[in-house]
């Protein structure tokens, strides 16, 4: 029997779903409000000391002028001219450094894992990740390679639009993988023509930039190349089938993480192949100021390839690092657990210090950036927040500034690497990376003085992203106990 609704129900069911409709198409108030602290078009950051990303000494005591998303002057506080009705904010004890450019980031998570599944598998962070990332002050970011590009593509679509917060995202495609891929979530690629349909469809998609990986071979490589090229974009890499001279001598852009991937010096090499146990042998044997290093720096640096450090993924697996302070300022974002796993893990690297060669690569990939950067090779920084999971994005790329001053940059220079050093790789330097009159106001406030301390780094306050200022901890706040999750 089929019963028929009452005429008095059936109309109020109309006006329900009619209201709901109603409701849905109501456009929403600013959905970045919430996270912003200053909104005024014209804006004056006094007494503040500059550091503006040229890798010079920074300025005491200047006052800074946002008009309408751009920098309109600087100069001395004393006799700066602040233009009426600016929002004027006294910064007394705080400085401003250019908004990062992020060239390791990603939109993914490594999912905590346990004794029984133990596969490494990663969670899209599509709403946790670029929160974080703006948290800390990277206002620009290439994801360098994406499990879900068409989920990357979307959050930049969002955040172009306003309708979320985040950084101005650089989307790579999906990894450029030989066989086998390092994890299921990865295509391996059938030869050099599934590269080219593979870079050509993704192009036409949406995607800016592109990442080769581990196990691609060196044919599926030069035809990656040619077709990235071919559409006006630019390549990185992070290889092991293919040492970092070779990649240079087919004209890749980029090479990441430096010397502590680079198989070309294992003993017994193979063409094509990726060798096991590299990196614990060159941890052990390999001089980095030795000839044959040097010579690759050299090739590097005259065909303009660029490295992009990534040493606080490095660090996380030394025993004893990251430190933990570092660890509990990332507790409160993740899900239980994540961090349950990251003890875990952490305490598994401790147990086993003694055997561990972790550190040795680590000091010695300092060694490589900065003789890299000395010979005049361009040097990007990324916190690459993958692992198990003990770096996450914008937290790790503080610890990356940090770690880089360890490493025997100055300060000054370590902001250069992250700023203009990555607006310059991007063809973005006559908008992004440094603190000049005319530019973006993409800006990181954080209480304290960097050049003294870079640990100030961890204090931002204020982030500005085309002069709008975001609230760092109100971001971070929003994605309490969701990193790992979503």
């Amino acid at each position: 029997m089929v019963r028929v609704m009452p005429r008095d129900s059936l109309y109020i069911l109309c006006l329900s779903l009619l209201s709901a409709i109603a409701l849905a198409q109501t456009p929403p108030s600013n959905p970045l409000a919430p996270y912003i602290s200053v909104s005024e078009p014209v804006i004056a950051l006094t007494h503040v000391e500059i550091i503006d990303g040229t890798g010079v000494a920074p300025v005491a005591d200047q006052t800074l002028i946002i008009d309408h998303g751009k920098i309109a002057s600087m100069g001395p506080s004393a006799s700066a001219a602040i233009p009426a009705g600016a929002r004027v904010l006294d910064l007394r004890g705080h400085a401003v450094y250019p908004g990062l450019v992020g060239m390791h980031e990603h939109l993914f998570y490594s999912e905590p894992r346990t004794h029984a599944l133990n596969s490494l598998i990663v969670s899209d962070s599509a709403d946790t990740a670029p929160r974080l990332y703006l948290a800390a002050g990277v206002t620009t970011a290439r994801t360098t390679g994406s499990v879900e590009p068409y989920t990357d593509l979307e959050m930049k679509k969002e955040i172009d639009a306003g309708e979320m917060p985040g950084p101005d995202l650089d989307v790579t495609g999906p990894y450029l993988q030989g066989d086998p891929p390092l994890i299921p979530q990865m295509h391996a690629l059938a030869g050099p023509e599934d590269a080219r349909r593979t870079i050509d469809y993704w192009v036409s998609e949406g995607v800016t930039s592109w990442k080769a990986y581990m196990t691609i071979t060196p044919d599926e490589l030069k035809a990656a190349i040619e077709a990235v090229h071919a559409h006006g974009e630019k390549i990185t890499g992070h290889l092991c089938s293919i040492g970092f001279t070779e990649a240079a001598r087919m004209g890749i852009d980029d090479l990441e993480h430096g010397i502590a991937v680079d198989t070309e010096f294992f003993p017994g090499k193979e063409e094509g192949k990726c060798p096991e146990g590299a990196a614990k042998q060159m941890a052990g044997s390999l001089d980095v100021s030795s000839a044959a290093v040097m010579a690759m720096v050299h090739e590097l640096v005259s065909r303009h390839t660029a490295v992009t450090s990534t040493l606080a993924v490095f660090e996380s697996f030394v025993p004893g690092g990251p430190p933990m302070d570092l660890l509990l300022r990332e507790q409160n974002s993740m899900v239980p657990a994540a961090w349950t796993s990251v003890l875990t893990t952490r305490a598994e690297i401790e147990d086993n210090a003694a055997r561990s060669y972790e550190a040795t690569l680590l000091k010695k990939e300092m060694q490589f950036e900065r003789e890299f950067a000395a010979a005049g090779g361009l040097l990007l920084a990324g916190c690459d927040p993958t692992g198990y999971g003990a770096v996450l994005p914008g937290f790790g790329d503080e610890r990356n500034l940090e770690l880089l001053v360890q490493a025997g940059f100055t300060p000054e220079q370590a902001i250069q690497i992250y700023t203009r050093n990555g607006a310059e790789f991007l063809g973005r330097e006559d908008r992004i990376g440094t603190i000049a009159a005319g530019k973006q106001a993409d800006l990181v406030v954080v209480s304290g003085d960097p050049a003294e301390d870079i640990k100030a780094v961890e204090h931002v306050e204020i982030v500005f992203k085309d002069g709008v200022g975001f609230d760092s901890a109100k971001l971070i706040d929003s994605v309490q106990g969701m990193v790992g999750l979503r």
